[in-house]
């Protein structure tokens, strides 16, 4: 079983920037593949970056945030940089899979919310 906890999130200005963890447990040693999602009240569940053999990005956010890895491959981090009152909202990380080695092991392991709130 893969628990996924993300944390980071807080009050700032337009402008500013936060970043934001997303940290996978359950296969030490394993990278875990994972993706941001967002959603503000009132609206759907956006999809925000993923981090795999590569990364994806939404075109909202692309050129401001950025998806990363600790050297370990397990903690992912969100750069955000350049928010704005569009980008406010509770921000979750889903574990979607783990390579161990020459293994792939799939999950659907969600976060609780970290929320984000930028004011002008």
């Amino acid at each position: 079983v893969v628990y996924v906890t993300a944390s980071g999130g807080g009050s700032v200005q337009a402008g500013g920037s936060l970043r934001l963890s997303c940290a996978p447990s359950g296969f030490a040693g394993c990278r875990y593949d994972v993706r941001w999602y967002r959603q503000a009240p009132g609206k759907e569940r956006e999809f925000v970056a993923k981090i795999a053999g590569d990364t994806e990005y939404a075109d909202s956010v692309k050129g401001r945030f950025t998806v990363s890895r600790d050297s370990g491959q397990d903690t992912v981090w969100l750069q955000m940089t350049n928010l704005s009152a569009a980008d406010s909202g509770t921000y979750l990380c889903m574990c979607e899979g783990v390579q161990c080695r020459d293994r792939y092991h799939n999950f659907w392991s969600w976060s609780r919310g970290t929320l984000v709130n930028v004011s002008s």
